[in-house]
């Protein structure tokens, strides 16, 4: 990868590759008993309900269904696992956070598992922070980021949905988080842009988690 965040040919065939390969789901895991072994790299997507987050996993794997709406009941409290290319990499979603209808309850179980799989986890090699491009860092995604510098798990914002809006008001959103990110331990300097729906920026997600075995 250069500097201002690109990659080589050889990196983005290697994420093709990743990606084109077997995809399948492992296990929701509601407790941190139920966390598989640490035996391969792990990275986590993690945003708030809405953000498309599940649309951006189904891009990245090429399937429709893959990752199911954080809106269906029983998937709101759990680190949904997915096996990628037979046990290269093990991707997590996690469950969606900040939405209105979510209550007091249950945004603090997320927060209290959450917590605990980012400090204890000793092979996750990223978390990919998803913010939605139309209305930026909000309050919430602020909070989730203190808990990664505080946690010191290395995370990236990923923007979501930036097909909806004018490319000026990216270029300007990208550069205001960029200088935030600057005051932050472990935050990844290059801010990822990405449209589900057009396949923007997928190639290039799709190598940076390659490139993260």
């Amino acid at each position: 990868m250069d500097m201002d965040g690109g990659f080589s040919e050889e990196a983005l065939e290697a994420g093709r590759v990743l990606f084109a390969g077997p995809v399948e789901f492992v296990k929701g895991v509601v407790d941190l008993k139920g966390l598989p072994p640490a035996d391969r790299a792990e990275v986590c997507f993690a945003g708030r309900s809405n953000v498309g987050k599940s649309s951006l996993i189904n891009a990245l794997t090429n399937r429709a269904k893959l990752a199911r709406s954080s809106a269906e009941p029983g998937r709101t409290r759990e680190l949904n696992y997915f096996d990628l290319g037979e046990g290269r990499v093990y991707l997590v979603d996690l469950p969606g956070f900040g939405y209105a209808k979510v209550s007091r309850t249950q945004a603090e179980g997320w927060m209290r598992l959450t917590r605990s799989y980012l400090r204890g986890r000793p092979s996750l090699r990223r978390v990919f922070l998803l913010v939605d491009s139309r209305r930026g860092l909000m309050d919430t995604d602020e909070e989730v980021m203190n808990m990664l510098d505080k946690s010191a798990v290395t995370y990236q914002i990923v923007l979501t949905k930036v097909d909806k809006i004018k490319k000026s008001e990216v270029d300007a959103l990208v550069d205001k988080i960029s200088t935030k990110l600057k005051k932050r331990g472990a935050a990844h300097p290059v801010v990822r842009q990405t449209s589900s729906e057009k396949g923007w920026g997928i190639p290039e997600l799709r190598a940076e988690i390659a490139g993260l075995e």
